[in-house]
């Protein structure tokens, strides 16, 4: 069923009246000639201009695609609003194989209509996207970030993603266990790209013993080559889950880690990875906390990246992002201490911390 524009029904009630929906703007890009297809998502500009990365993905569908852009749209506003910055949340998805479809034509057309936005929107790298293709973007778009430091940019920010991760777990281990520090605690990595390879380097330094998984047989074994007496491979995701004695579980590839049927398998006590929208449907954070299963929310500690992008658009010091990466871990706290004063699941009262700083921004009369 679609409507008079040829939309699908369910795109469009997404859009308008579910939970998922009540994003500002969403815009539907195509340029022929490049063979571009992408959506641009903004959720809220109630903190600033929405900002948030660009995926680069095969969708199965155009409605896959809207949704996975909606869902990322939304998180990005949760977590600019929980990191303190002063952005809303966007998000953008490039439909199709970044390793076969992605082009210098197509990248500028890219840049194009997320310039013709006017600065409600600010990209940067996800999925799929890399510093290379930001200096591509920014040569149509001015309001592009993830650049390299040769075209005024701040550089990779899985860097600072995974140290934000890193901090999240060390206040997870603080809150259940009364130590941050994770030496000797086994932790599982499932998805060691740009981000995770960068954890695992943490808690390898750290004492932890890793035991990592990726779709990618080649990143395992470069990982497990550089470390080969602390970083042991696992067959899979599903393997990992059910490695027992596992102390802290790291979902850090795509979202939905946290499902029906990961989550009664788990044999982890923590849970805290990059990955965004982990859990896969409302509910599944209640089925963490009713098995005793620390759940630190994944957009509050994967935060290190795009406070390293917002940084980028006043002059990138790294010192300074790091600074304010470091407070990751007492944010961390903060919410599980939030969780426990009002008897809910973490992921619950960060929510609820989120939409009250974004319901006071919006409300606040104009000077």
């Amino acid at each position: 069923m679609t409507d008079v524009t040829g939309a699908a029904a369910d795109v469009l009630h997404t859009l308008f009246h579910s939970d998922q929906g009540g994003h500002e703007q969403v815009v539907l890009c195509q340029d022929r000639k490049s063979g571009l297809k992408a959506v641009i998502a903004l959720h809220s500009t109630a903190l600033g201009p929405a900002l948030g990365g660009t995926r680069f993905y095969p969708y199965a569908s155009e409605q896959e695609a809207v949704a996975d852009a909606l869902n990322l749209a939304r998180g990005m506003s949760y977590k600019n609003a929980m990191a303190g910055l002063g952005h809303g949340g966007g998000k953008a998805v490039i439909i199709g194989d970044p390793e076969r479809d992605k082009s210098e034509e197509l990248l500028l057309a890219y840049g194009r209509f997320v310039a013709s936005l006017g600065g409600r929107y600010v990209t940067a790298c996800d999925v799929g996207t890399y510093v290379a293709d930001m200096d591509v973007v920014a040569r149509e778009c001015r309001w592009t970030t993830g650049r390299s430091p040769e075209n005024g940019g701040a550089g990779d920010s899985s860097v600072l993603t995974a140290f934000g991760v890193y901090q999240g777990m060390r206040a997870s281990a603080q809150h259940l266990w009364g130590d941050p520090s994770l030496r000797d605690r086994r932790i599982g990595v499932a998805g060691v790209g740009k981000v995770g390879h960068h954890l695992v380097q943490h808690l390898v330094e750290e004492g932890a013993e890793v035991l990592i998984t990726d779709v990618r047989q080649e990143a395992v074994e470069r990982i497990a080559g550089r470390h080969p007496a602390a970083v042991s491979p696992v067959a899979d995701t599903d393997t990992l889950i059910r490695t027992e004695g596992l102390d802290i579980y790291a979902p850090c590839a795509l979202g939905g880690a946290l499902n029906d049927v990961s989550v009664p398998a788990l044999t982890a006590r923590i849970v805290c990875g990059a990955a965004n929208n982990q859990l896969e449907h409302p509910g599944v954070e209640k089925d963490l906390a009713d098995r005793g299963i620390l759940y630190a929310p994944d957009y509050v500690v994967n935060a290190g990246g795009v406070i390293q992008v917002a940084d980028e658009l006043r002059g990138f010091d790294f010192e300074r992002c790091r600074a304010k990466a470091a407070k990751i871990f007492d944010t961390t706290l903060a919410i599980f201490a939030r969780a426990k004063e009002d008897g809910i699941p973490p992921a619950a009262a960060a929510d609820r911390i989120a939409e009250q700083r974004m319901h006071e921004a919006a409300t606040k009369p104009a000077r």
